[in-house]
């Protein structure tokens, strides 16, 4: 196995900038654990240059090449023949049927870290995954950079409002300049070589997305799922409705459903889910969706300057999404599954006329941390008013609320309320 290197290195040339990666040590826990690791993530995120940068000992082969797959699914004896372990295979999930000649060689052999996989489309390849590989596959999800790592901050611990995180996040605190000029260049690696021009990036990764991944799943009019990419974008942040996506674009309901699926598999956007509890009463059933990169949504939603997207309409929205991105990014980094520990709340009791909305429910050890996200340099505690729904839910307990915001420093609103700037993430 190959020892752990402390930088990872971005591609791009001559200009090559020096980052790690905060999965890193947890990555290097796992193959040295495990028979069989599988990185997941969106293209463009790093999971290749990663393995390969880590593990430059192994052989490597990329399911992108057409002879490579053909040979892996029709000659699967020479395949492994001519790619003996330990060995990288990148995009695994265009020819999962490699996973049972895989279960095959790891059943013979106690050797751990034999075999690394990258896949693109989790959610399609998990089936095969769970036949095949169960009890012998560890995974993990590499996403696009936190602000932690561009930051050089070594803390990797998830996002939870509590004493003990803030007082070690303290530890390692940074300024962040112009937060607006990092939401919207977004969090892609490429994009942190100098030389890569944003517009040009984002075209690039947007041709490639609809080429690679999306006529992979389905044959359609790209300029039609174009439509789909601009119209989600614009509602990023928002609860999700079927019908009105389908009534902008002229598709159907079950269309658009069958699209945004893809866009969820492809880890372009993620649906955060409603908590919900036999409490509570009249509770929104609806996922909110949320781009899982803010530099492509306000390149589809035509926001072409951090300027202009400071004091346009969706600023709220963006910085929201933002947010919420690097808190699943934190958990992720951990080597967490954040889907059952990360919800929303929006519900009205029968006696009252408005709705009551969380914006985060972080669930832990039986409690429940509510957060609020503000575009908002002066916070109130009346913004987290609707935090007492959750004493209604009489098998958890309430923890500390925080309210994350563009406040300068941490301000306690009450005992149990607290403000943090973007920072504490």
């Amino acid at each position: 196995m190959s020892k752990i290197k402390l930088d990872f290195i971005l591609d791009g040339g001559a200009n090559m900038a020096l980052i790690k990666r905060a999965i890193t040590e947890v990555l290097h826990n796992r193959v040295s654990n495990s028979k069989v690791l599988l990185l997941t993530g969106p293209r463009q995120v790093g999971k290749s240059t990663l393995l390969k940068h880590e593990y430059d000992n192994y052989h490597y082969v990329t399911f992108d090449n057409d002879l490579i797959r053909a040979q892996a699914r029709d000659e699967q004896g020479l395949f492994f023949l001519n790619n003996p372990t330990p060995l990288i295979i990148d995009e695994v999930q265009k020819e999962a049927s490699i996973l049972n000649g895989i279960k095959l060689r790891v059943d013979a052999s106690n050797e751990r870290g034999s075999f690394l996989l990258t896949d693109s489309q989790k959610l399609e390849l998990m089936k095969g995954v769970s036949e095949s590989l169960a009890g012998r596959i560890s995974i993990l999800e590499l996403s696009c950079l936190s602000l932690r790592e561009i930051n050089n901050i070594s803390f990797n611990k998830h996002f939870v409002p509590t004493l003990d995180y803030i007082f070690e996040r303290e530890k390692e605190l940074k300024k962040y300049d112009n937060i607006w000029k990092t939401i919207h260049r977004g969090m892609y690696p490429e994009l942190y070589d100098t030389n890569r021009d944003w517009l040009d990036f984002y075209a690039s990764y947007v041709n490639t997305y609809l080429e690679r991944d999306v006529n992979s799943n389905i044959s359609l009019d790209s300029a039609t799922f174009l439509k789909l990419l601009t119209a989600v974008a614009a509602r990023t942040g928002q609860i999700l409705e079927y019908a009105s996506i389908a009534n902008e674009i002229e598709v159907t309901i079950p269309t658009v459903k069958n699209w945004i699926s893809i866009l969820e598999r492809t880890g372009i956007i993620y649906l955060l889910q409603p908590y919900s509890s036999s409490h509570l009463t009249r509770t929104i059933k609806a996922p909110k969706i949320y781009f899982r990169d803010t530099g492509l949504a306000c390149y589809l939603s035509r926001w072409l300057t951090p300027d202009a997207l400071a004091v346009s309409a969706v600023n709220g929205n963006m910085f929201e999404t933002f947010v919420v991105s690097e808190i699943l990014k934190s958990y992720a980094n951990e080597g967490r599954d954040y889907r059952f520990n990360v919800f929303y709340y929006r519900g009205k009791d029968k006696n009252k006329t408005f709705e009551n909305e969380i914006d985060l429910i972080i669930e832990e050890n039986g409690t429940l941390y509510p957060i609020e996200i503000k575009l908002t340099s002066n916070p109130k505690a009346s913004m987290s008013s609707a935090n007492m729904v959750l004493d209604k839910v009489i098998d958890k307990k309430r923890g500390m609320g925080a309210i994350i915001c563009l406040i300068d420093a941490k301000l306690y609103l009450r005992e149990n309320l607290i403000a943090l700037p973007i920072e504490y993430l």
